[in-house]
């Protein structure tokens, strides 16, 4: 089948939106709805597999933010320690516990942010040692690296620009993971698709990739309440 030029572009701003699978096309207003609708109609079989692995990925249970509540930091299991104190917000580790101080004042919105930052800098201190890495390995550079709060992505990269973000809640994660999304993501620098050549250049650099990725979307992922 021949796609026009524009019906091309449109494969990179197609998505299946979690919890429910919804269909986001994202398309210039001059293009005919007639051929959006022609091109999500070609792309069923895609949109309906990505719906049925939404549908069945495990999610968190809303965090409450209790002593003795469930946390994770690179895969491995923590009970959340929680006191109050007037002094800056801190989190820190025990063989055991994951302990959050925070003000008095806080709730649970306030502890997510705080915990969420933590995270993030996790990830953060993690990324120099696998840039050095596998930029060396794959002869790429990324312009910038983006660490955030993501609902419906592991990662992404924009090829022109050489950015590359990630989401924070790979610190959750096995080590392994994040490895596996910082190496996918670079690779799109040298292929933005995700076609034979990418998949290729995969298997040529992370042999067990696709063991990675079915690992990290059989993980349980955040609980979110979702607003359109």
């Amino acid at each position: 089948m021949v796609l026009l030029h524009g019906v091309i572009d449109l494969l990179n701003h197609l998505s299946v939106l979690p919890p429910a699978g919804k269909v986001r096309v994202a398309a210039p207003q001059s293009m005919p709805l007639d051929t959006i609708r022609l091109f999500v109609i070609s792309k069923l079989a895609w949109i309906r597999a990505q719906q049925r692995k939404l549908q069945a990925q495990e999610r968190e249970t809303p965090r409450e933010f209790l002593n003795k509540e469930s946390h994770y930091l690179w895969g491995k299991r923590y009970l959340l320690e929680l006191s109050f104190a007037d002094a800056a917000p801190t989190v820190s580790l025990t063989p055991r516990k994951l302990k959050l101080q925070v003000r008095p004042s806080a709730d649970p919105v306030r502890c997510e942010e705080v915990l969420d930052g933590w995270y993030r800098q996790q990830v953060r201190d993690a990324l120099p040692a696998l840039l050095a890495k596998w930029e060396s390995l794959l002869g790429v550079k990324a312009s910038r690296v983006f660490v955030q709060r993501m609902k419906t992505k592991w990662g992404s990269c924009t090829p022109e620009s050489g950015y590359i973000r990630l989401n924070t809640d790979l610190a959750k994660k096995p080590p392994e993971c994040l490895e596996y999304i910082v190496v996918h993501e670079l690779v799109h620098l040298l292929e933005p698709s995700h076609n034979e050549r990418f998949s290729a250049l995969m298997d040529l650099y992370l042999p067990h990739w696709q063991h990675l990725r079915k690992q990290l979307n059989k993980l349980p992922i955040r609980h979110e309440d979702w607003h359109y």
